[in-house]
């Protein structure tokens, strides 16, 4: 039979036993077990032999799949169980039925095997294609294999405190020696570190000549007549040493790996020449024998070019103690001649058009023997790199050629090159109090949103410090131990018993089980400390977190250069110039003051800003002495008549009378307030040097003349009242006609139209319709033909029936009644 048809059969079985089973599964769920366990106990042991038989096929069926996966589920005891490691299940059922999902669709055909590429494949091809499953297999991303590092020869101490010291025994090319280079310094921070110790030979030493010379790019050659020679013995090293010296330039780059080491391990070292690769292991045990490279890293007559090597130094440093000198890194080279990419990959593509897959770079570069796919890409970083050289230094030149007004651009490439040379390893440390330091917990917790109280705070620094020396102890990278999230659930959750503590922890608690007990002791002490300890915040707030005390001490002691404050002060302001920020401070105050119903305006400025005092300010000002401000005269309050106008009256009827007392009461107070300011004036035009007796008669004769005046008025009061007492009447009598000619008109009108109603009924007779004119065939009149001719206007029809505009409502009133008061 075909094996189609045959995987097909396969199939349909396997989902129909699914699907039944499922619904098997639904049912029992969706019955009460526990009532029937109490009804019939035979049912009850049925039902624990089913949950034991299933929980071992769970468990056999994930302990296969994590051996497949490279992941690590633990044994589910009980159902329980199942809930607590739910996270950790799903994962390795997902990488199940993905490997099952790609080895369905390799069977079918859809599509193509991938297959490790052999030596005769490399020959054949050239330029591979990428692959089109940019996820990289579990099993080379987290291997589970021994740590190399427990068979070095020299162990790395993960517990050394102070500086760091080079691991060098020898220093070829040295212009200092090894003993003089190995000085200390105090940085930035107060702590005491090992100097560079190929500085000088890095800033003194010039790079080759034939680096500032355009050059004929040297074409790669192609992979099949080259050789990539794998190095894993002390002879192949001295064998590659040999030729290595014969180069002017060599491509340098490395592997690493951080996951399973504290401080991490250079695993993997590429080198080519324009003629051969080599791929150096650099995991074995006599790895430290390789600073016997410093032959040719340290000669300066030999250029080292790499791409981005910020790190790769520091790595050489730290694991092998090999320092480079002439170095040329590529990175800073795309940044000077701004290329839109400057990854390593871009310039593959550029100058080789070649596609580099990206994904190994997760890949775990522990393993042993290296897969061919991981060889082949360890090998391509290199390869192509002497000729992207090439074309990168013809291109500065033509941008640096000297007497141009450009800088010089090959210049300022390997001047950010020796920068990157002179980068030091130091020893990974942070300060448990403040969290400050590389592997500290205060850059983490600045990022985070989750704001602890004193006990989740106390917890996340006793459990970081725990997991930190756990790691130190067991090199092993702090991050496999314990995640920074399950780091973060321990400290928010606060478990209280074990099982708690151990359902927050991930898939790799297994190594944490052994000290499972350690833990939880660690946070029941940290919870009772920190009760009546600082809150997160209360360290964010604080200074010295945030600032070294030695740079806070060094920023107080150096105040020499600080000017005085009146020297910092300017005569004129930058902003508003010379315009005056105040009449407090210009004096014109003081001109002003006697202006009682003014008031003084000043701008709101800020505090900081008018820090000064009133002294300062007025340094540039005139020194006049202030006008003692005048009493003001006392005001003589004088019987006056005063007119108060009143708002108009609703009746039409009263407007004639208002009318009238208002022209009255103009009259009443023209005649005595023209005399009073005639009076008024004379007084304030006499002369302050008469005598006493004189002003004595003036007044007598002021008294007389306004007794008679006020009899005057009285009279004119009198005659005014009679006047309109008559007016009134007058007024009264007229309006009472009115009103009785106006009844006697409405009485005729109705009687005239009784009279009407009655004449239309006896005249009323039935419509002749013979004699009715015609509607069909009616006459047109001279009105009708205008509007037929008339032309249609649409704007004319909807503004005449649109809505029309509401009244304008004015809020002058017209002079209404006005009455004439005393005080």
């Amino acid at each position: 039979m075909d094996g189609l048809l045959d995987f097909k059969t396969l199939r349909e079985s396997l989902q129909a036993a699914l699907v039944a089973t499922t619904r098997t599964a639904n049912s029992i769920a969706s019955e009460d077990l526990q009532f029937q366990r109490t009804v019939n106990p035979t049912v009850g042991g049925r039902l624990d032999n089913s949950s034991g038989r299933l929980l071992s096929l769970a468990n056999g069926l994930l302990k296969s799949t994590a051996n497949l996966t490279g992941q690590k589920v633990g044994v589910l005891e009980d159902a329980d169980d199942v809930d607590l490691q739910w996270r950790n299940i799903v994962d390795v059922i997902d990488s199940l039925l993905e490997k099952a999902d790609t080895c369905l669709d390799e069977y079918t055909g859809l599509i193509k095997r991938k297959d490790a590429p052999t030596l005769a494949d490399q020959g054949r091809a050239q330029k591979r294609v990428k692959s089109s499953n940019d996820r990289l297999d579990w099993s080379l991303k987290r291997a589970n294999i021994l740590k190399p590092q427990n068979n070095f020869e020299k162990k790395v101490d993960n517990f050394v405190t102070g500086p760091w010291k080079p691991l060098l025994s020898s220093k070829p090319h040295a212009k200092v020696s090894l003993e003089d280079s190995l000085t200390t310094f105090v940085d930035d921070d107060g702590n005491t570190q090992y100097k560079h110790p190929y500085e000088t030979e890095i800033k003194t030493t010039p790079y080759p000549q034939d680096v500032y010379k355009k050059r004929e790019p040297k074409e790669y050659l192609p992979i099949d007549s080259t050789s990539a020679i794998w190095v894993d013995t002390y002879e192949g090293v001295l064998e590659m040493l040999e030729e290595l010296k014969q180069a002017k330039e060599i491509a340098l780059d490395l592997e690493h790996h951080d996951f399973r080491s504290y401080t991490g391990l250079l695993s993997l070292m590429q080198i080519s020449t324009r003629e051969k690769d080599w791929v150096i292991d650099t995991l074995q045990p006599w790895r430290h024998k390789l600073e016997i490279l410093n032959e040719v890293f340290a000669n300066p007559n030999i250029v080292k070019v790499l791409h981005g090597a910020f790190m790769d130094v520091i790595w050489l440093q730290r694991d092998l103690g090999l320092y480079v000198v002439g170095l040329f890194d590529t990175y800073h080279a795309c940044a000077v001649l701004g290329y839109p990419g400057r990854s390593l990959g871009y310039l593959l593509s550029k100058f080789a058009d070649f596609e580099a897959d990206k994904k190994y770079q997760l890949a775990d570069w522990r393993i042993r023997p290296l897969p061919e796919e991981m060889f082949y890409y360890a090998r391509s970083d290199t390869h192509y790199l002497l000729y992207i050289f090439d074309m990168i230094i013809n291109e500065l030149v033509d941008r640096s050629t000297p007497g141009k007004p450009k800088p010089d651009l090959l210049e300022l490439v390997l001047e950010r090159s020796k920068d990157v040379a002179l980068q030091r390893y130091e020893n990974p440390s942070y300060n448990v109090e403040t969290g400050q330091g590389p592997r500290g917990w205060y850059n983490v917790l600045l990022k985070s949103p989750t704001l602890y109280n004193s006990e989740q705070f106390a917890v996340y620094k006793a459990v970081h410090q725990w997991r930190d020396n756990l790691a130190r102890r067991e090199d092993e990278s702090p991050f496999f131990l314990m995640t920074q999230q399950v780091l973060a659930d321990i400290a928010r959750i606060l478990a209280t018993d074990k099982k708690a503590l151990w359902s927050i922890l991930d898939s790799n608690a297994k190594v944490l089980k052994a000290h499972l007990d350690d833990l939880f002791d660690v946070i029941q002490k940290a919870r009772e400390e920190g009760v009546n300890g600082p809150k997160m915040m209360d360290i964010f707030k604080s200074d010295s977190s945030v600032i070294a005390p030695a740079k806070i001490a060094a920023a107080i002691a150096d105040d020499s250069d600080i000017p005085d404050v009146k020297e910092l002060k300017a005569d004129r302001s930058q902003f508003w110039g010379g315009v005056t920020l105040s009449s407090v401070w210009d004096g014109t105050a003081a001109k002003t003051a006697k202006f009682d119903d003014m008031l003084e305006i000043t701008l709101p400025y800020p505090a900081d800003f008018m820090d000064g005092s009133a002294a300062e300010m007025e340094v540039d000002q005139p020194e006049e002495p202030a006008p003692e401000p005048q009493p003001a005269p006392e005001q003589v309050i004088v019987n006056q008549e005063f007119t108060l106008r009143s708002g108009a009256k609703r009746k039409h009827e009263e407007e004639s009378e208002e009318e009238e007392e208002a022209s009255d009461a103009e009259i009443e107070d023209s005649a005595p307030q023209t005399e009073t300011d005639v009076q008024t004036g004379g007084e304030a035009e006499g002369d302050d040097s008469d005598e006493e007796e004189e002003e004595e008669e003036e007044e007598a004769s002021d008294k007389s003349s306004k007794k008679s005046k006020k009899a005057a008025k009285k009279a004119a009061k009198e005659q005014k009242k009679q006047a309109k007492e008559a007016l009134k009447a007058q007024r009264r009598a007229e309006k009472a006609a009115k009103k009785e000619a106006k009844k006697k008109a409405q009485e005729e009108a109705a009687a005239a139209a009784k009279q009407v109603e009655g004449e239309e009924e006896k005249e009323d007779q039935p419509f002749d319709y013979s004699q009715a004119a015609s509607v069909l065939r009616a006459r047109k009149t001279q009105e009708d033909v205008k509007k037929a001719n008339k032309r249609f206007n649409p704007y004319e029809e909807k503004s005449q029936g649109g809505p029309k505009g509401a009244r304008a409502h004015y809020t002058a009133k017209a002079a209404g009644k006005t009455a004439t008061f005393k005080k």
